[in-house]
């Protein structure tokens, strides 16, 4: 019989995500990371890994906050695949720390890796049985070791039924652990497999790579704080790999602000839009801009009846229709409350045509996908830049899947079906920058780097936010960001401000979008822009 080592060949170092610009890694992808990492190892080794670094996390955890108890022991589900192979090491690992461990495993049809498993749990006296108990709730730490990425239909019978139990627990108080995914997530996309049941966890351990359905959609929620076990296996680095949105992809593109800066050195910027009735949304995309860095902030309005100025924020200048020259700009930012009158299919022509960088949002997006005329200007305008983000036109687009499906001529669901890859298609479709909006946002380059966005929670979840992006970018690329690493950036800075103002108690309920650009300017001068002693 082959024995779980003492300590594995390589420590399962545990990595947090937060800031770190992880590859993301599709099934297919991770089980060719899985079979090259096992290449040469003895048999056995990286589901031994796995299941240390599952108990080493619970192990430190009970370290940090007393959680584990000998009178109340760790209740672990298994499934009857590799994954519950992956929970009986970290159940045999537990009872040889002396942590008291009980398993469930309804169904005792494992392969080769997991029968190993099993024998060795059950040879370190590790309690199994096949029914569950009649309550979770004394249990300090569930371990939903069920399912893994493997799954390809929904959850059905006993462990629908333990998913929903599981799931019931850490939505009233109690800790659940899943092992690499919790199970019934489609770790590819965020959905929930076939539509079914998943479970709902507080912590999970990520085993080789991260995986992108973990930060988008119903995988926020259901993965709870993501920690990274790589088990010793390199991780791939090729430029076109997708990665999880950090400060490193995008911080050293900020311009230096020096002693001898001046407000032309960071760009003027217009914000276009704000039809007669909707000034509230530019001025707010404006008085973004104005935190995020930029030079100089106009407003161009399509319609009438607007302003003359912003009293709260004089700096900004507010332009009647027609009367502002968007060639004289350093970047545009057009659509928010922009309409679809006359007005705006003439300013969205205008600005298409301009050799200046571009963020296209709301109104506009939806122009593009009405009119013929605009989306073959938008198409010409990405054929000067075919090569990729450094052309002398860049554009930035901020659709919501609605927006996106509009502009793929699709519906919204397909679209949250792959919002990677409808993001990346979309992207190379238009020559431009994609920011797909939602649940873990997409970032997509025609070039084909691509990052799922890790910031931001519920409080973005009301009106006028999408209007602060769409400043926050515009005002990047007015400062000479590349496209990528604008949008990069603006999404970043956006979602943390959200976390931010949360975690003062300012939020999620009843944040205001005007909130957040404050918030911003100091995580901007915080991480890209430090005082020096």
């Amino acid at each position: 019989m082959t024995h779980v080592p003492s300590s594995p060949a390589v420590p399962p170092s545990l990595l947090s995500p937060a800031d770190r610009p992880l590859p993301l890694s599709t099934v297919t992808e991770l089980r060719a990371l899985e079979a090259q990492g096992a290449a040469g190892l003895p048999e056995h080794t990286l589901m031994a890994r796995a299941g240390a670094a599952s108990a080493q996390y619970l192990l430190e955890r009970a370290a940090h906050d007393g959680s584990l108890a000998a009178e109340h022991p760790v209740w672990i589900a298994a499934g009857p695949g590799n994954n519950g192979g992956d929970a009986l090491v970290a159940a045999t690992r537990l009872r040889q720390a002396g942590i008291a461990v009980e398993v469930c495993m309804p169904v005792e049809v494992v392969p080769d890796d997991a029968r190993w498993a099993l024998s060795e749990a059950r040879a370190a006296g590790v309690p199994i049985s096949h029914m569950p108990p009649a309550s979770l709730e004394h249990y300090p730490w569930i371990v939903d070791g069920l399912f893994g990425i493997g799954l390809t239909r929904p959850l059905e019978g006993v462990f629908a039924d333990l998913a929903t139990r599981i799931g019931h627990r850490a939505e009233n108080g109690g800790r659940v652990l899943a092992l690499d995914v919790p199970s019934g997530l489609d770790s590819d996309t965020g959905n929930v497999v076939g539509g079914g049941s998943a479970v709902h966890a507080t912590e999970t351990v990520t085993f080789l790579g991260a995986k992108p359905g973990l930060y988008m959609l119903h995988g926020r929620d259901l993965a709870g704080a993501v920690t990274l076990a790589p088990l010793g296996v390199d991780l791939p680095a090729a430029d076109d790999v997708p990665r999880l949105n950090a400060p490193a992809l995008f911080a050293a593109h900020f311009p230096a602000r020096t002693f001898a800066s001046h407000k032309g050195t960071f760009g003027s910027l217009a914000i276009v839009g704000g039809d007669s009735g909707m000034c509230g949304a530019p001025i707010l995309a404006a008085r973004a801009a104005l935190h995020t860095g930029a030079g100089k902030v106009h407003v161009a309005f399509v319609g009438k009846g607007a302003p003359p100025y912003d009293p709260p924020y004089p700096e900004l200048m507010l332009h009647p229709p027609g009367s502002l020259s968007f060639e004289a700009m350093d970047a545009l930012a057009i659509g928010c409350g922009m309409g679809s009158g006359p007005g705006a299919v003439s300013a969205l022509a205008r600005a298409l045509a301009c050799e200046i960088p571009l963020l296209i949002d709301a109104d506009a997006l939806n122009l593009l996908a009405r009119e013929a005329t605009l989306a073959d200007a938008l198409a010409a305008r990405g054929a000067l830049q075919a090569g990729g983000d450094t052309g002398a036109r860049p554009c930035v687009l901020t659709p919501h899947p609605l927006e996106a499906a509009r502009l793929t001529g699709c519906d919204a669901t397909q679209i949250q079906r792959d919002r990677m890859g409808a993001a990346r298609a979309l992207a190379a479709r238009l020559h431009a920058v994609v920011v797909l909006k939602g649940a873990g946002t997409v970032i997509a380059s025609p070039d084909g780097r691509a990052a799922v966005n890790p910031t931001g929670n519920a409080a973005l979840a009301t009106g006028g936010t999408g209007d602060v992006l769409g400043g926050m970018i515009g005002a990047l690329l007015a400062e000479g960001l590349p496209s990528y690493e604008a949008a990069l950036a603006g999404v970043y800075l956006h979602g943390l401000a959200a976390e931010t103002l949360t975690a003062a108690g300012r939020g999620p309920a009843g944040l205001t979008a005007g909130e957040l650009a404050p918030a911003v300017r100091e995580l901007l001068n915080r991480l890209i822009y430090p005082a020096r002693d």
